[in-house]
């Protein structure tokens, strides 16, 4: 049975917020949760982007069994890797082991602040794969002194070990990453239902590991309303990744989804209040051989109600699946 999870989306509510759905996302029975990890929003429309680490920490604090998770962590230009390998050993210890660690290789959008420019994808892959090395070392509880094409690190050990593993997980887009995934990841994370992801992952060591998928849909008992609000904050999704991860700020992506209308948002995204439409979305994920699907509900003022329909109609109809 697929298991279905909650999207805490630092770009569309303030900390405190976020660390309140999270515990109703416990309190309505989901499965786990992942956060977003954003120095901006997509676009200004969404209005926040608080420390998602600062978050987590309160999150693991004010809950008691959900999991929690960065979906996903660039753990190569914003942040240097030792540095992540600690803050992620912390978060585990705090939660009592219900942290694992998504990486990607990042987004222009949050990581052009620290300057130095934007690299090229396949540089962007090789600066993953250095940083996950890296950050296992650290956090197998060696003493490293690394010096390779992008990173240096000095004399560093961490000094507060979870006794249990903590799982790295990898975003995907296409046959490098998931090669990488496969090879040294512990869990494929990916945004689209793409069978030849998860077969790519698996040919490259990833078979019987878990397969996280994100999802996200706009609940409003006025469809109309879900719609607009989609429209308003969410048209920029469909853009793809190699759009989404170059553009650089929130002028950019309104800029480039000025003629994205309304109706094209519905057609991609489940608006409204039919259960069975988000099933049939969450279908093609479980077709591809996801394991487990993280909903994303749009719009940061609306998730109460959001949160009381899952749990009384969405989560028991998903579980059918």
């Amino acid at each position: 049975m697929v298991k279905i999870g909650y999207t805490m989306m630092t770009e569309q509510a303030g900390p405190r917020e976020l660390v309140a759905h999270v515990v109703g996302a416990e309190r309505a029975g989901f499965d786990f949760s992942v956060t977003s990890d954003h120095y901006f929003p997509w676009l200004e429309s969404q209005g926040h982007a608080p420390y998602a680490w600062s978050v987590l920490g309160a999150a693991a604090q004010a809950t008691e069994r959900i999991p929690l998770m960065t979906y996903v962590t660039c753990p190569t230009t914003r942040y240097h890797p030792a540095v992540v390998a600690q803050k992620a050993a912390t978060l585990h210890l705090l939660s009592q082991g219900r942290f694992r660690l998504g990486l990607g290789s990042g987004e222009n959008l949050n990581e052009h602040v620290v300057g130095g420019g934007w690299p090229a994808a396949h540089v962007r892959l090789a600066k993953l794969e250095e940083a996950v090395e890296i950050i296992r070392a650290l956090l197998a509880g060696e003493n490293v002194n690394h010096h390779g094409a992008h990173f240096d690190v000095e004399n560093a050990q961490l000094w507060d070990l979870p006794d249990t593993p903590l799982p790295i997980g990898i975003a995907v887009s296409g046959d490098r990453s998931c090669e990488l995934a496969g090879r040294l990841a512990d869990l494929l994370i990916a945004t689209e239902p793409r069978p030849e992801l998860t077969s790519a992952f698996d040919g490259h060591g990833g078979a019987g590991k878990p397969k996280v998928g994100q999802l996200p849909i706009c609940y409003d008992p006025d469809r109309d309303a879900a719609i607009a609000r989609a429209h308003d904050q969410f048209r920029w999704f469909g853009s793809g990744w190699p759009v989404n991860s170059e553009l650089p700020g929130p002028n950019a992506f309104a800029g480039a989804t000025q003629f994205v209308r309304p109706e094209d948002v519905a057609g991609s995204i489940p608006c409204g209040d039919d259960v069975q439409a988000v099933v049939e979305a969450v279908r093609p994920y479980v077709d591809a051989g996801f394991t487990e699907v993280a909903l994303v509900q749009i719009g940061g003022d609306h998730q109460e109600p959001y949160l009381e329909w899952a749990e009384q109609k969405l989560l028991p109809a998903l579980r059918e699946l």
